[in-house]
């Protein structure tokens, strides 16, 4: 038998085994695409927008700006007011002192009942504590800037976040093409064992090998569309939202090759950081507090003034001081020593801290650029790989056609294609995510070439 003659017999097979219902069901339909497309920039702003740990982060910024002020109430002047109303009795001995007028044990003198009115208002300002208001304020300042600092820190967290989900959401898209294709290419396989084997050129253990095949690319089609749903849950959650996407995100999967060098990566790093940035702040601070515990042994000098009056009836009667004091600490049982001790350690603390996050830094930049560079090879390498694959197959399915291979041949050629494709598609995803770290790890934006 000619070779044209084998595939027009195995063409009438194929066909007339798909009008007796011998082909694969058809998969289910894919649910209709969202009409609005959001890019990543789109998706980070709607992030910034309404993430509740960015509204959380700016409102701990709030409660420290809140604290500054409370430091610099010590220095602004107070002014309370009081007043207080009684009724009240009393006797002629109690007014004047002598003794009571009674005979024989009877009381003689009457008692006076009487209403009692008496108010002021009180004036005080600190005039000179050494300067240790001015600490507290400078130390509230400090770490009012750390907390800005660390919101910006949870503004890259989130940042990060919604660029993994992103590119999670479309390397997960891109896997399910590739088990919806996988699939397409196993059922016309099973067709064609089938197709031979009707008409005697294949034995039946093509058939069963091949449609195990396609029941294997099926399950991992419903693999591959539950992991589309699970990464759009968790694009939703980075994202901040309530409920789920309402609207379909840009295909920016592939992404041109970056250049930067390690000195210049760790210098924006050292320089932009936002968890040095607050760890410098909350040193300040401690810093602050060891100036402001050790004045807290000085003189405090103060000027108070009242003004006011009482008496029994209206017009009260007028009453004025004006004074000054100063608060000399004597012994306190070494309470602000303790303080001053304390705040020490809390600044070495601190500088080790600052050491440790220094080489933690280093560790992420170099280990970032390493990854990037590891995908950048990887592109290149699974797209060689995923073109000779695709060859492979080709080659496999002419040699099946024709009677020169075999079934295990082209399974095993459909195996190597659908594991290159998603080789490839898993780089692209690293070098994205290697990107999105790097760019985390400098606190910069990389520019695209």
């Amino acid at each position: 038998m000619s070779l044209r003659a084998v595939r027009a017999a195995v063409a009438a097979a194929v066909v007339g085994s798909a009008l007796m219902g011998g082909a694969a069901p058809a998969a289910a339909p894919d649910p209709a695409p969202r009409e609005e497309v959001k890019t990543l920039a789109d998706c980070i702003a709607i992030a910034l927008a309404g993430h509740p740990r960015i509204g959380s982060a700016k409102a701990d910024v709030d409660a420290g700006t809140a604290r500054v002020y409370e430091a610099g109430s010590g220095y602004l002047p107070k002014l309370a007011g009081v007043w207080s109303s009684d009724r009240r009795e009393s006797s002629f001995s109690s007014r004047t002192g002598g003794p009571s007028n009674s005979v024989g044990g009877g009381a003689l003198e009457q008692s006076n009942v009487f209403n009692f009115h008496q108010g002021a208002v009180t004036f005080t300002q600190t005039l000179f504590d050494f300067g240790q208001s001015f600490a507290a304020i400078r130390a509230a300042q400090a770490r009012r800037d750390a907390l800005a600092a660390d919101a910006v820190t949870t503004t890259t967290d989130v940042v990060l976040g919604v660029k993994q989900a992103y590119f999670g959401l479309l390397a997960a898209r891109r896997l399910l093409d590739v088990a919806e294709e996988t699939v397409r290419d196993d059922e016309k396989q099973a067709e064609l064992a089938r197709g031979r084997n009707d008409v005697g050129l294949a034995p039946r253990l093509d058939v069963t090998r091949s449609e195990v095949q396609l029941a294997n690319a099926e399950l991992d089609r419903v693999t591959a569309r539950n992991n589309v749903a699970v990464a759009e849950a968790t694009l939703a959650n980075a994202l901040g939202l309530d409920g789920p996407l309402d609207f379909d995100i840009e295909d920016v999967l592939a992404a041109p090759r970056m250049t930067l060098d390690e000195p210049t990566a760790l210098a924006r790093a050292y320089e932009g950081r936002p968890e040095l940035r607050s760890l410098l702040a909350q040193k300040r601070a401690a810093e602050q507090d060891v100036k402001q515990h050790w004045r807290e042994l000085l003189p405090t000098v103060h000027a108070d003034a009242t003004y006011g009056g009482s008496g029994s009836e209206t017009p009260l009667s007028e009453q004025w001081r004006i004074g000054g004091g100063v608060d000399v600490p004597i012994f306190d049982g070494g309470l602000t020593l303790a303080r001053v001790g304390e705040a020490k350690a809390n600044v070495h603390s601190l500088g080790f801290q600052e050491r440790q996050l220094r080489q933690q830094i280093t560790l992420e930049v170099r280990r970032a650029l390493l990854d990037v560079n590891r995908a950048e090879e990887a592109i290149a390498v699974t797209q060689r790989a995923s073109e000779q694959a695709r060859e492979n197959l080709e080659l496999a399915q002419g040699r099946y056609e024709t009677g020169v291979g075999n079934v295990i041949e082209l399974v095993d050629a459909q195996t190597a294609r659908t594991s290159a494709e998603a080789d490839r598609v898993r780089a692209l995803y690293d070098h994205q995510t290697a990107i999105a770290t790097l760019e985390q790890a400098i606190a910069q934006e990389l520019p695209t070439p």
